[in-house]
């Protein structure tokens, strides 16, 4: 429906019932049109309730209860000034995060009695490999690597023998692969004002692939740090699993560092 719009130099010209006609129809046509879009949706929430996909299910109910959720795409400042400019912004995330993440002038550093590690680290088997690719969580954003970890569940022996393979070689060389190292950083907005970045946390996206050998390790260390800082109810997600990890480290490797150099080199 397109408008005729004319210029009209006298305001006595202009029909006050034709233009009320035309904001009536220019409503109905939008009610409508929002009907239609609601009906369209309520239908998507029954098909996932009969089919029971219970994950889109509750995501259509939770986008329903917020609403239209407007973009923010400026972002304010230190100096409190709002930039729009794409790059000006990816500056601002690339400082923000650069101060919150990196911490200089640790102090109080705890220190405790050290322990000795196991002199044999054999490498992971495929067993291991296959284990660990089935404690990934599925529907998650993949990282730099962009490969699901859908991808890796449904690739069976195949792609299970071929990541073995990469793996064994990272143990032998003791070095991760560059790409490994880097991870995509992600805003999300917390509360308040959305173009303030202090109201937001960031979340790192990691390679799957590098998942499945942190979660190697992750095995691998649990039972040292269950024996070492005791029975701990820790969900292990990225917060548990660091945690696990690092404090096995700052117990073991003081005292025999080189006999744990496989896994320090990891980090």
């Amino acid at each position: 429906m397109r408008a005729k719009m004319q210029w009209i130099q006298d305001p006595s010209q202009i029909n006050v019932d034709n233009l009320n006609n035309e904001r009536r129809e220019i409503s109905r046509h939008f009610r409508n049109k929002k009907k239609a879009y609601l009906r369209a949706k309520i239908e998507e929430l029954e098909t996932n309730s009969k089919i029971q996909n219970i994950r889109d299910l509750y995501r259509g109910i939770n986008d329903s209860k917020k609403g239209y959720q407007p973009r923010c795409n400026i972002v304010r400042e230190e100096k409190g000034d709002l930039v729009a400019v794409s790059h000006s912004i990816v500056a601002r995330w690339r400082n923000y995060f650069s101060q919150l993440f990196n911490v200089h002038g640790v102090k109080n550093v705890w220190q405790t009695e050290l322990y000795t590690a196991e002199p044999l680290i054999p490498e992971s088997s495929a067993f291991e490999v296959q284990l660990a690719i089935g404690k990934l969580k599925s529907h998650k954003s993949s990282g730099i690597d962009e490969i699901p970890a859908e991808l890796n569940k449904a690739g069976g022996g195949t792609i299970c023998g071929e990541i073995h393979k990469l793996i064994t070689s990272i143990w032998k060389k003791e070095k991760l692969p560059e790409e490994w190292k880097e991870s995509i950083i992600v805003p999300i907005h917390k509360k308040g004002h959305k173009t303030d970045s202090n109201n937001y946390r960031g979340i790192s996206l990691l390679p799957t692939t590098y998942k499945i050998l942190s979660n190697i390790l992750l095995s691998r260390l649990t039972p040292y740090a269950k024996e070492i800082i005791g029975i701990i109810n820790v969900l292990f997600d990225a917060t548990g699993r660091q945690f696990i990890i690092y404090s096995a480290f700052a117990k073991y490797l003081r005292k025999n560092g080189s006999t744990m150099k496989k896994f320090i080199s990891f980090l």
